[in-house]
């Protein structure tokens, strides 16, 4: 006798891009906003708070450097930045988000790929966990440089892959199984099962190395932290200030 047959898991969906992208990522956005911070914490049980301090101690600008805080979400980046002295400025897709944000920072609702400030406007700029959701990486890094004076400091934190085999086991087990579900407890399921998996988008290290020299920056450094958790990217922008 032939046993019952087996039931296939259904495929995933393809990862969307161009205007749907957008209209997703916002969407998504809005929705995890009031427990976006909760659940960064915990999926990164309080590492991603050291990695932020990293991240705007990188800079290594002088106090009153004035510094763009782009997908600003919450403000986490923003309030580490008034702590160490600087001017902060917060720019974000997601209208959920900015009405998330308590910081004392200026805020503005607008597309990474489309910035409403001029030429050369900020002395510095951080950006975190958010280059893989951008629509268009290539514009945005051109246009985050446009803004930028020339001789400033880009610092960006995003999602990485740990190289050691045990540590990448149990990274995988973690972002891909656990963190669906913890996220969808305390606040929607479906958009922690699309963050895992949109880091299919994110380049490997030489493309996003070229996409950064190719959108006007030089001197640009990529380095894990914690084993690959996360990374670290720093770049220039090209000119003398």
């Amino acid at each position: 006798m032939r046993g019952p047959a087996r039931q296939e898991r259904p495929a995933e969906a393809a990862l969307p891009i161009g205007a749907e992208k957008t209209a997703r990522v916002r969407a998504m956005f809005d929705t995890i906003a009031p427990r976006y911070d909760l659940v960064n914490r915990l999926m990164t049980f309080g590492l991603d708070q050291r990695w932020r301090r990293t991240t705007v101690a990188a800079l290594g600008l002088p106090a009153d450097s004035l510094v763009l805080d782009l997908a600003c979400g919450t403000g986490d980046l923003s309030r580490l930045g008034y702590r160490a002295g600087y001017r902060m400025v917060g720019a974000d897709l997601s209208a959920g988000m900015l009405a998330a944000n308590e910081q004392p920072a200026p805020l503005v609702e607008a597309d990474g790929a489309c910035l409403p400030f001029p030429d050369g406007t900020f002395d510095g700029m951080v950006c975190g966990y958010a280059l893989r959701n951008f629509t268009d990486l290539g514009a945005t890094l051109t246009e985050a440089a446009r803004v930028l004076r020339p001789g400033g400091r880009l610092a960006v934190l995003e999602v990485d892959a740990p190289s050691s085999r045990v540590l990448r086991a149990g990274y995988d087990i973690w972002f891909t199984k656990a963190v669906p579900v913890l996220g969808g407890a305390l606040s929607d399921r479906e958009a922690y099962r699309y963050l895992p998996r949109s880091v299919a988008y994110l380049p490997a290290a030489p493309a996003l190395r070229r996409l950064l020299l190719d959108a006007g920056y030089s001197g640009v450094g990529i380095r894990p932290l914690a084993g690959g958790l996360s990374q670290l990217v720093l770049a220039t922008r090209t000119g003398t200030p």
